[in-house]
């Protein structure tokens, strides 16, 4: 089986899209031959069974020119392709359509994110199938959409037993967005005493890092200075590490999409606090709170002093394994392509 995937960046050290590298050499474990349509990669990040072919252009046209290039030249190879799969790229799966379509190929569009737009709405009615973590992690309804978990290198994440440390350490991981309920967060520390936050993430756009700088200046206006730590991002390698140096993971995303570092903290037995509805299937009650709700968050922070986190991330970390692994991510995929 040969399959196409379309994707942004192959770079493993990407604070940002380094765990897509992961999910292609998954899904190359598994096929004869996975050829990667992408905008950048690094050399070497991929299997023997893998082939990039870059359509890096300065302007939007010239690259959408040169992606039809590329995949017009793969599915003119023998054999075709099962599938076109494009990777959080709905552009490209409107691209690919009319080109795979006709001649028999399927078009596969993983998408996890809330934000909706003219061209998902187009990517969703041209695609063969939709993919996403749970039905509540796409914007849209489709008939066309189906849940395959969420793709989490779990061979990296070991499970860690941590001590009852005091006064325990907080963890919120990702891109400093607005999305994020980083307000939502440090309001809830402020209330419950000694506890403390370490904050990483970078910051990738304007509006993040602007962001970034509000929420600094939160952190002074709330005389949070002592208890706070704000860093830069972490790169994909030294993540376990961090988990590994906490006591819980917090995350107050809005819902519309399941935020991955949930899983990956879940994986290494770390307790999460998250506010997220689709995680109803993953955390206890006493672990979950609604989005923007400060009390509900103070609340739910301090019951991790009264359960038995260690029992509670092992059981997180076996839903993990069970139904958000990437070789269950990576088997469903194929298996729909074949």
């Amino acid at each position: 089986m040969r399959l196409v995937v379309v994707t942004q960046q192959v770079d493993p050290a990407s604070p940002v899209l380094g765990a897509t590298v992961v999910k292609l050499r998954a899904l190359a474990r598994r096929v004869d031959e996975l050829v990667v349509l992408a905008d950048s990669a690094v050399d070497g990040a991929l299997p023997d069974n893998c082939r990039v072919r870059l359509f890096r252009s300065s302007r939007r046209a010239g690259r959408g020119l040169r992606f039809e290039n590329a995949l017009a030249r793969e599915l003119a190879r023998r054999p075709r392709p099962a599938a076109v799969l494009a990777h959080m790229c709905p552009i490209y799966a409107v691209l690919a359509a009319p080109l795979a379509r006709p001649l028999g190929v399927d078009v596969f569009l993983w998408f996890t994110h809330w934000r909706k737009s003219n061209v998902l709405r187009t990517a969703e009615r041209l695609s063969t199938k939709v993919l996403s973590v749970d039905p509540r992690t796409f914007p849209l309804r489709s008939r066309k959409l189906v849940a395959i978990g969420h793709g989490i290198d779990v061979s990296r994440l070991a499970c860690v037993d941590r001590p009852g440390r005091e006064p325990p350490t907080l963890l919120v991981l990702g891109r400093t967005s607005p999305a994020k309920g980083l307000e939502t967060i440090l309001r809830a520390v402020e209330l419950v005493p000694d506890v403390r936050l370490l904050v990483v993430g970078p910051s990738v756009t304007e509006e993040e890092r602007l962001y970034r700088i509000a929420i600094e200046r939160r952190v002074i206006e709330l005389g949070l200075l002592d208890r706070v730590d704000i860093r830069g991002p972490a790169p994909h390698h030294a993540v376990p590490g961090l988990y590994a140096q906490v006591d819980a993971l917090v995350n107050d995303m809005r819902a519309g999409a399941t935020d991955k570092v949930v899983y990956e903290a879940a994986a290494t037995c770390l307790p999460v606090v998250a506010s997220n509805p689709a995680f109803d299937g993953l955390l206890p009650d006493e672990l979950r709170f609604a989005h923007g709700d400060v009390e509900g968050l103070a609340a739910a922070i301090g019951r991790l002093r009264e359960i038995d986190r260690n029992a509670v991330g092992r059981r997180l970390r076996e839903t993990v394994l069970r139904e958000h692994s990437v070789d269950v991510w990576a088997e469903r995929v194929v298996e729909l392509a074949r």
